[in-house]
C-alpha cells in the first residue's frame, strides 16, 4: 500500500502533525491513530453521522478496537444547518457522559461539518483535548481537515464562532470518494478550482486537466482503474500541499497581512459563498457549491475593476463549468445577500476585505472601501439573475 505523506510543521508551535493520503487506509486507521497520539489515550470518542458511519464506521471502529482503544460512538445530524450550537452542546454532553479526560482523544469521521464542529468541541472541552481528522468528502480532504480552523455557524453568520485547534493527524482514504454523491463531488471540485486559481499556473493546469479527464458525473466508475487512483492521490496531494504551504507561514490568519501569501487568500470566493449560505438558512447550497458562485463573483468583480484580464476570466469560468451544475439562484434576495456581507468574518475594522485576482495564481486583497457599492451590486445582479 503506497502512502503519500505531508508534514505540517508549524512555526512557533510545538504541535506538529502529518497528513497521510492513500487508498484503503481505513482498515489500518487504529494503528495510525496510535502512532499520532503521543499520550497513549485509553478512550476514543468517534464522532460521525449516520450516513458516513453506515459506510465506513465499522471499519474505523474495529481498527481502533484492535489497537485496544475503548471506542465510544456518537452520530450527529447531517448537513451544514446542523453545524450549530445545539449540535455542539450534544457533542460536549457526550464527551462528559463518556468521561473523557485530557489524555483521551476524539476522531472526526465525515465531511467538513463533522470535522469543524468536532474540532471546536475538542478545542473547548477541558480547555483542549487531542483530535484526529478522517475526512470522507473531497472538500474536507483538501480544505477543512488541514489547518486547524474549527467552529460553528450562528444566525448572524457562518463560522464566526470558533477556535484554532490543530489536529494530531489527518488520514485521507481516497476510496471513500467512490460513494460520494455527485453534488458533494461538485462541491469539492469547486474548492479545488478555488485553490488552484490562487495558487499558481501549475496547480491550475493540473486541476483543469484532471477535471477534463475525469468527469464528476461518472466518478465512481473510474475506481477500477489504477491509473485514476494514482492520479487522484497526486491531485489531492498537490491540493493539500498548497494549503499546507499557506497555513505554515500564517497559521492564525494575521489581520495585518495583505500580501499574496496571507492565509486570507484562502477565502477567495468565500465572501459571497457565506452570504448565500446565510440567506438560504444553510439549506439550499452545499458549501462548495456556494463557493463556486463566489469564485465567479470575485473573478467578475476583479474584471469589472480592470485588474483581471477577460481572457483569464474566460479560462477560469471554463474550468469551473467542468465541476458540474450548480443550484439555481433565481429566487435569491440580492438585498439580503448584500446585507449579509456586513457579517462576514473578513471584516477588519469597518471594511470588508475582498480576495480578488490580478491573474490566475496571483490573488490580491482589496479593501471594501476602495470598491464602489454600485459595482458590487451590478456584478451581483449579473451573476445571480442570469
Amino acid at each position: 500500500m503506497k502512502i503519500k505523506k505531508i508534514a505540517v510543521e508549524l512555526q512557533n508551535n510545538p504541535h506538529q502533525y502529518g497528513v497521510q493520503i492513500g487508498c484503503g487506509l481505513l482498515e489500518k486507521s487504529g494503528e495510525w491513530a496510535r502512532n499520532c497520539l503521543l499520550r497513549k489515550p485509553k478512550k476514543i470518542a468517534l464522532i460521525s453521522n449516520a450516513k458516513v458511519f453506515g459506510l465506513y464506521g465499522d471499519a474505523v471502529k474495529d481498527s481502533l478496537a484492535r489497537e485496544n482503544f475503548e471506542v465510544h460512538v456518537f452520530l450527529m445530524k447531517d448537513g451544514e444547518r446542523y453545524k450549530n450550537f445545539r449540535s455542539l452542546e450534544l457533542v460536549l454532553k457526550f464527551f462528559g457522559e463518556t468521561k473523557l479526560t485530557r489524555t483521551d482523544a476524539v476522531v472526526a469521521l465525515g465531511g467538513g461539518v463533522v470535522g469543524d464542529l468536532v474540532g471546536f468541541a475538542a478545542a473547548i472541552f477541558l480547555r483542549g483535548i487531542s483530535f484526529l481528522q478522517i475526512p470522507t468528502t473531497l472538500l474536507a480532504m483538501i480544505d477543512s481537515s488541514v489547518g486547524g480552523k474549527t467552529g460553528v455557524n450562528a444566525e448572524f453568520g457562518k463560522n464566526l464562532i470558533g477556535a484554532f485547534h490543530q489536529p494530531r493527524g489527518v488520514l485521507i482514504d481516497v476510496e471513500t470518494l467512490k460513494t460520494l454523491p455527485r453534488r458533494e463531488l461538485t462541491a469539492g471540485f469547486c474548492e479545488a478550482v478555488k485553490q488552484a486559481a490562487i495558487a499558481d499556473k501549475n496547480l491550475f493546469q493540473q486541476t483543469a486537466d484532471f477535471l477534463e479527464t475525469y468527469s464528476p458525473n461518472n466518478f465512481k466508475n473510474y475506481f477500477s482503474d489504477e491509473k485514476f487512483i494514482s492520479e487522484l492521490e497526486d491531485f489531492i496531494h498537490a491540493q493539500v500541499s498548497f494549503k499546507t504551504e499557506i497555513v505554515l507561514q500564517d497559521e492564525r490568519e494575521s489581520t495585518e497581512r495583505l500580501d499574496g501569501k496571507s492565509r486570507k487568500i484562502l477565502n477567495f470566493g468565500h465572501t459571497l459563498a457565506h452570504a448565500l449560505e446565510k440567506v438560504t438558512d444553510y439549506k439550499h447550497f452545499k458549501h462548495g457549491e456556494a463557493v463556486g458562485y463566489g469564485i465567479l463573483f470575485a473573478a467578475e468583480l476583479s474584471t469589472s475593476l480592470e485588474i483581471f484580464d477577460e481572457n483569464e476570466l474566460k479560462l477560469l469560468v471554463d474550468v469551473l463549468h467542468r465541476v458540474g451544475k450548480l443550484p439555481d439562484t433565481q429566487n435569491i434576495n440580492l438585498k439580503k445577500v448584500f446585507e449579509a456581507f456586513a457579517f462576514d468574518k473578513k471584516n477588519i475594522g469597518e471594511s470588508l476585505q475582498w480576495i480578488l485576482l490580478e491573474e490566475i495564481g496571483k490573488p490580491k486583497i482589496v479593501e471594501g472601501r476602495d470598491i464602489s457599492p454600485t459595482i458590487i451590486h451590478q456584478t451581483l445582479k449579473k451573476l445571480l439573475q442570469k
